[in-house]
């Protein structure tokens, strides 16, 4: 396995950072809007995009090459105070849970918050060992087009109920113990990754 990047995984040193994890297949102006809206939100120092090197909920058949992913993500994620990284490629892990324990010791030394869209949030249910997720990181859920009452009305939602923040009191997520999260709206997008690759694929099989 070759060395990993050496901007990969930056000291936190007690700063507020946002944990933006998918396959980002490909990443988009809605996947830019999520990061920006927490970053702003939340008060965030910084948002760590962690491109996964394969969805274990998704087919692998439909998933982009990993190097073009990152590519992808690295272009969409201009902004200053973004960072695009393959950590989760070198550190071996395949979802989402085992990247976590793997952080451990980092998330201590670092104010952290998992960043999710609502349409992620409303499955989180069927991730492996989710709720090792929520006691381990506070939570950032963004709304997504037409997955708002989906995501409030999941089994996630109904059991994290009392420990979700308003609104108002964004910033105060980042360093509240887990669990905790917090629903926030954004101007919502049309863009999604399953619309962009049926389109690309719908121009590549034009004769």
């Amino acid at each position: 396995m070759s060395a990993p990047d050496r901007h990969a995984r930056p000291e936190p040193a007690g700063r507020r950072i946002g944990l933006f994890g998918g396959s980002f297949n490909p990443a988009h102006a809605g996947h830019l809007a999520v990061a920006l809206t927490a970053l702003k939100s939340l008060k965030l120092d910084a948002v760590w995009w962690l491109v996964s090197p394969q969805n274990p909920l998704k087919d692998p058949r439909e998933t982009d090459d990993f190097a073009q992913r990152l590519a992808a993500a690295k272009k969409c994620a201009q902004h200053p105070r973004f960072l695009v990284t393959d950590l989760e490629k070198h550190l071996g892990t395949r979802n989402t849970a085992q990247t976590l324990a793997k952080l451990k010791p980092m998330l201590a030394r670092g104010k952290f918050v998992w960043i999710m869209g609502a349409d992620s949030f409303a499955g989180l249910h069927q991730w492996n060992r989710w709720r090792d997720i929520v006691k381990t990181l506070p939570l950032a859920v963004i709304d997504r087009p037409g997955h708002s009452l989906k995501a409030m009305s999941s089994p996630a939602a109904r059991l994290l109920a009392k420990h979700r923040l308003k609104p108002r009191s964004a910033a105060k997520l980042a360093g509240s113990k887990p669990p905790a999260w917090i629903f926030l709206s954004l101007p919502l997008r049309k863009e999604s990754s399953t619309a962009i690759r049926k389109a690309r694929k719908a121009l590549t099989s034009k004769p």
